[in-house]
C-alpha cells in the first residue's frame, strides 16, 4: 500500500538523498564551486553523454582556466576545440557569453539565478544547476533524468515535451527540493536517473523508491515518461566539391543561418536526391558556374557518408577534382588551404569522417 501524497514526497526526498550517500558518480566537476567551471561542464553536457563530454571538459578547462581566457580566444579556435561534440550553437553561445562576462561584467560570473539565466545559451535547467551547485541557491534542476524519475514515481502522464508538462514537472521538482542542500539534492536526482531509473532496463528490484513508485505498481515503467511529438528527420543530400589545385584545396566558412554555422566545409552543391553518376552532377547549373569553363579532371567520388542530426539526416558524397593553376575560386568566400593544414579547421563530423576514412575504396570514373 502506497503512502499518501504528502508522505510520498517526503519519502522520495529522504530515500533519494540516502541512496546518494553510497551511489554518487565521481566526476571532475562534482563538488566544484567555481561557477565558470560548472557552467562549462553543463554546456558541454547539454545533449551529450558524460563519457563523450568528459575529455572535452578537461581539454577546455586546461586551455581556458578562467572565463577571461575563453573570452579572449579566437572563434575558430573555440570551434576547433568543440569539433566532434555537435550542436555547435552551444559553442557559439558559450563564447559570446564569455565575452559578455569578461567585458560587461568585469570578468565576474553572475551570482543570482536571473543573471545566470540571462546569459546567452543558458536555459532554465543550466541556470538552476549553476545557481544550486555554485551558490547553494534553492533552484531545482529538471532534465531528462529528472523527467523520467518523477514521471515514473508519481505516475505523471502529462507529456514532458509540452509547455504544460514542463511547468508541472518544474513545480513538482521544486516542491521536492531539499532547500538546505539544493546542490546535493539536484545531483542525487540526476545520478539516480542516470544509474538507477534508467530509460531501458531500470533497476526496479533494488530501487529504494519502489515501495511508493506508481509506475512500478501499475506496470507502467516502460511507458513513462510520455512524449507527444514524434521526431521526424528530413533527408538532405550534400555534394562536396573537393577542388585540389597544386597541393591546395578550397574550403569555406559556413556563415548562413543553417546547420553547422561558423564551421568550415568544402564548396557545396545540395540536391534533392542522391546523385549516382558523373553526368548527374556535371550538368548542375552551380557546377557549370564554378567549373564549366575551367580545365578540370574529376578524379573520384566517394560512397555516401551519413550524419544523423536531431531533425535531419545528411547524406554526403565527396567529389575529388583536380584543377590547373589558372582556376579561380567560384565565390569570394572560398579560401585556399594546404591539404596538410585541414586539421587546423573545425569541420562537421561528416567531413571529418571522410578525411579520416579516405583510404576506403572509392568509385572511380
Amino acid at each position: 500500500m502506497m503512502e499518501g501524497k504528502a508522505d510520498r514526497k517526503t519519502f522520495f526526498t529522504q530515500a533519494l538523498l540516502q541512496w546518494h550517500t553510497t551511489h554518487h558518480r565521481p566526476l571532475p566537476w562534482k563538488g566544484e564551486k567555481d561557477p565558470y567551471l560548472i557552467w562549462l561542464s553543463e554546456i558541454i553536457l547539454q545533449q551529450t553523454r558524460v563519457e563523450q563530454g568528459l575529455p572535452y571538459f578537461e581539454k577546455f578547462k586546461a586551455k581556458y582556466p578562467t572565463v577571461k581566457y575563453l573570452a579572449a580566444a579566437p572563434e575558430d579556435e573555440v570551434m576547433k576545440m568543440w569539433e566532434g561534440l555537435g550542436y555547435y550553437s552551444r559553442a557559439r553561445n558559450m563564447h559570446a557569453a564569455a565575452k559578455y562576462i569578461a567585458h560587461e561584467l568585469a570578468g565576474v560570473f553572475p551570482k543570482k539565478y536571473e543573471g545566470i539565466r540571462a546569459l546567452k545559451g543558458v536555459g532554465d535547467y543550466t541556470a538552476a544547476a549553476i545557481a544550486a551547485f555554485a551558490f547553494d541557491l534553492p533552484h531545482a534542476v529538471v532534465d531528462g533524468n529528472v523527467y523520467r524519475v518523477l514521471s515514473r514515481y508519481f505516475g505523471v502522464e502529462e507529456p514532458v515535451d509540452t509547455t504544460a508538462g514542463k511547468k508541472q514537472f518544474a513545480h513538482l521538482a521544486q516542491e521536492l527540493l531539499d532547500v538546505r542542500q539544493p546542490g546535493r539534492f539536484n545531483q542525487a536526482i540526476m545520478d539516480f536517473g542516470a544509474g538507477q531509473c534508467t530509460p531501458a532496463a531500470p533497476k526496479c528490484a533494488s530501487c529504494p523508491l519502489q515501495p511508493n513508485c506508481s509506475a512500478f505498481h501499475q506496470n507502467k515503467v516502460d511507458s513513462l515518461p510520455v512524449k507527444s511529438k514524434k521526431l521526424e528527420r528530413r533527408q538532405r543530400f550534400f555534394n562536396y566539391l573537393v577542388i585540389n589545385q597544386q597541393g591546395n584545396v578550397f574550403i569555406k566558412k559556413r556563415t548562413e543561418k543553417d546547420i553547422w554555422r561558423n564551421l568550415y566545409d568544402f564548396p557545396l552543391i545540395e540536391t534533392d536526391r542522391l546523385v549516382e553518376g558523373k553526368n548527374g552532377l556535371e550538368g548542375n547549373a552551380i557546377w557549370q558556374a564554378w567549373l564549366g569553363s575551367s580545365n578540370y579532371q574529376l578524379l573520384q567520388v566517394s560512397p555516401p557518408f551519413r550524419q544523423e542530426l536531431t531533425h535531419q539526416q545528411i547524406v554526403a558524397r565527396f567529389w575529388e577534382i583536380e584543377v590547373d593553376g589558372s582556376f579561380k575560386a567560384g565565390e569570394a568566400s572560398w579560401v585556399k588551404c594546404g591539404r596538410q593544414n585541414l586539421q587546423d579547421f573545425a569541420f562537421p563530423k561528416v567531413i571529418v569522417l571522410y578525411l579520416k576514412e579516405k583510404s576506403l575504396p572509392l568509385e572511380l570514373f
